[in-house]
């Protein structure tokens, strides 16, 4: 699994830069029409369900469990349509939908974290970031109630703390391809 994920460092990377693109988005622009949020919302979970289904698909014949990947980027890429069908939907149906999207995928990056505390220093930066997603999804799920401000601030926070701790964990894996290559087949 360690080899496969230092191969494919860049779509962490990605990811990392699409979330934190998105938090800075949410603060530079906080007025934002709950369409254009909910547009916005829409492009950075197809961007992020997209790379997760690529980096599941290019695992698929080293790991056991590539499917989890797959599972989390096909979240991502249903809130995003579902968000593109219905741009007019309420903030309540869109608070819904962003805080079962970070819950799934925040259950998905702890059990990654898990499976990798073997095999890498630092997995614990993957499951920060899935408990922030679980967080931030329960959070949104008991607190329907701020305002369009207060939610953008919300998502947009989240938003950047989840990049920066992908982007993180990229280039700490980015780190181990050298050693990975050197390993002869079948080592430990």
């Amino acid at each position: 699994m360690i080899a496969t994920l230092a191969q494919n460092w860049w779509v962490l990377a990605i990811r990392g830069v699409a979330a934190i693109l998105f938090g800075i988005g949410a603060f530079l622009w906080p007025g934002l029409t709950l369409t254009a949020l909910v547009l916005l919302f829409g492009a950075y979970t197809l961007v992020d369900g997209v790379f997760a289904i690529v980096a599941g698909i290019s695992t698929r014949r080293e790991q056991e469990r590539w499917w989890m990947m797959i599972l989390a980027g096909l979240a991502g890429l249903l809130a995003g349509v579902l968000t593109f069908l219905w741009p007019g939907i309420t903030a309540l149906v869109l608070l819904y939908v962003i805080a079962g999207w970070s819950i799934v995928t925040g259950v998905l990056e702890v059990a990654a974290a898990i499976r990798l505390r073997k095999e890498i220093e630092d997995e614990w930066l993957l499951g920060l970031a899935g408990i922030a997603s679980i967080i931030f999804g329960i959070l949104l799920m008991i607190l329907p109630g701020p305002g369009a401000l207060a939610l953008v601030w919300l998502i947009g926070s989240y938003a950047l703390f989840y990049g920066v701790l992908l982007l993180v964990l990229a280039f700490r894996v980015r780190g181990l391809r050298d050693m990975v290559t050197r390993r002869p087949v079948g080592a430990v």
